[in-house]
């Protein structure tokens, strides 16, 4: 890939793909529908050193797989693949316009903040060949703040209102860049919220007292709220973040000149009461594009259940696809499309900071262009319904959720192959164990267990008869923590950190560095309540069943139909 340098002495790709990864966010399908369609219409992760109860009336959120093209055929595809989203801007670079375009595009991405919430995300454990994985958030909005969202449908009533994150799905690149994985966490999943400060009107919104909606996360200070959601729940350290808007899915959907789908019968997404996508297909594959495929991303009433679940798997099945047909050779050719699809996409676009130039972009997306398609999983976090008032809502499945979230953490594949990852390396200590001070905290509690009495001074104990009296414990520390782990602020202290593990037989892929810690910390979790010695879980390598992995190469999925949606 060529690159020529701006006046600023930045490099800055010559155009030779054009987008990447384009995603969607959503309508409410469960607002008054717009007149109906007939059948067939239609850079890098952080490395130790560099650098909420809303919902408004039922609905649903969409992803949307973007769209990009450019000259060379492997650069466009592979990009995009994996899920649906965003980055589905561009590439661009000189594209014939020069510098001057390139700074237009700059100048059309909104930069918000990483995360707005007080909790510091670890640092990535990088694996014996010194490679750390990368993690990105993807958002849908739902914003309808503008014209042309307006235009596109939904509820008039929300035109305005606060922005909803209705389509969350978490992308995580392998540190050898060998697999992707892609888990989507339903709009009605609920979870705690914590506390996230607006850093524009300085406003602060503490956190919720109880379980609240994951789509409200946006409008309490913006995506970096939603991605300290996220964190809070998995323990996923988030790179970066991308979201876009509605406008911006059709604009990529009409230049990648549509994505083929599959329904397994007739089917008509409309209520009696008027509520629905308005999608209506005929039985078989057809290919879909602009507002029919936004149509296709927020359908929930005539897909499988009804329900957001089945929604969300549909959006799998367009991302694949999306990234199959770019693969065999879908592009643009005409630079005029080119530079009108960079534009729509950079102007739809809202990313962190750390992402606040196209060529930054560009090189994220060189980056996901090594995973091939065979390698890309899209799960579901599993989930259970709430009862009650939330019966329609869904929690995070007890031993599922938290299995796949731990196979993120620890950089396993989903899609069951073989992992290439390396034991981490023993390092040894630089003083003598009674010389290294030891912080010791109760992260016992869970979201139903109040914290084990005592957990810390306990394990205070242990590490003072193997010798490490210089041990304290910080009881003014009960943050929640499903794993034992330790942590350790800097490089020369990970020997230290990994004797205090190997005392108490800590496996060393729970030594982690972080700046959330001033010295060596160990965390007591919830695998370790009680009063025995610590007995590691056994590694979990195989993806729930209740996560619904779909392999990006599967050319056979099909959506089941939904009882009294045909005609």
């Amino acid at each position: 890939m060529g690159r020529s340098s701006t006046p600023g002495g930045e490099t800055r790709p010559r155009v030779r793909n054009a987008g990447q990864l384009g995603w969607d966010d959503g309508l409410y399908e469960d607002a008054p529908e717009e007149p109906e369609q007939g059948p067939g219409q239609g850079p890098g992760a952080r490395k130790p050193a560099p650098e909420g109860a809303g919902h408004r009336g039922g609905g649903g959120a969409k992803r949307h797989g973007g769209k990009g093209k450019g000259r060379n055929k492997k650069g466009k595809r592979r990009i995009l693949r994996w899920s649906a989203t965003v980055l589905a801007v561009l590439i661009l670079g000189g594209a014939g316009a020069g510098y001057f375009y390139y700074e237009h595009l700059n100048g059309n991405l909104k930069k918000e903040d990483l995360t707005l919430g007080d909790k510091k995300m670890a640092d990535h454990k990088a694996n014996a060949a010194g490679q750390t994985p990368l993690n990105i958030l993807l958002i849908g909005s739902d914003a309808r703040d503008s014209k042309k969202n307006q235009n596109l449908g939904g509820a008039k009533d929300t035109f305005g209102a606060p922005p909803l994150a209705d389509v969350q799905m978490l992308v995580h690149l392998s540190a050898d860049r060998s697999n992707m994985s892609v888990i989507s966490m339903p709009r009605d999943t609920l979870l705690k919220i914590p506390k996230c400060t607006d850093p524009k009107s300085g406003r602060v919104y503490p956190a919720s007292a109880g379980l609240e909606m994951t789509n409200e996360t946006l409008s309490r200070g913006g995506p970096g709220c939603t991605v300290a959601a996220w964190y809070e729940l998995t323990g996923i350290t988030i790179d970066h973040f991308m979201m876009i808007d509605f406008a911006g899915v059709v604009s990529m959907a009409d230049a990648i000149g549509g994505v083929p789908v599959c329904v397994k019968g007739n089917v008509y997404s409309h209520t009696s009461t008027g509520k629905g996508s308005g999608l209506r297909l005929e039985k078989g594959t057809t290919k879909i594009k602009g507002k029919q495929a936004l149509q296709w991303l927020r359908t929930r009433y005539g897909f499988e259940d009804g329900t957001d679940l089945g929604r969300t798997h549909a959006q799998h099945m367009y991302m694949n696809s999306m990234v199959r047909e770019l693969r065999k050779g879908t592009k643009l050719t005409d630079p005029g499309k080119l530079m009108g699809l960079a534009d729509a996409a950079t102007d739809a676009l809202t990313v962190d900071k750390g992402l606040d130039t196209v060529k930054k972009l560009y090189d994220l997306a060189e980056e996901f262009k090594k995973a091939p398609t065979d390698r890309i999983t899209m799960t579901t976090m599993p989930n259970v319904y709430g009862t009650g008032v939330n019966k329609e809502r869904v929690l995070p499945k007890p031993g599922d959720a938290d299995q796949l979230f731990q196979m993120v953490r620890d950089d396993v594949p989903l899609d069951g192959k073989a992992s290439k990852r390396k034991a981490p390396v023993a390092k040894e200590p630089t003083a003598p164990v009674a010389e290294i001070p030891v912080t010791v905290r109760n992260g016992t509690r869970t979201d139903t267990q109040y914290p084990a009495t005592g957990r810390a001074s306990a394990v205070q104990k242990l590490l003072t008869d193997k010798g490490f009296t210089s041990t304290t414990v910080d009881s003014q520390n009960t943050q929640a923590a499903a794993r034992t782990g330790v942590l350790f602020p800097s490089v020369d202290m990970e020997g230290n950190a990994q004797a205090v593990a190997k005392a108490l037989g800590i496996p060393l892929a729970s030594v982690k560095r972080s700046t959330d810690v001033t010295g060596i910390t160990l965390t007591v979790g919830a695998d370790w309540r009680e009063d025995k010695d610590y007995v590691a879980p056994a590694a979990k390598e195989k993806t729930p069943e209740s996560a619904r992995a779909l392999n990006g190469k599967d050319e056979g999925a099909c959506m089941d139909i939904q009882p009294g949606f045909g005609w």
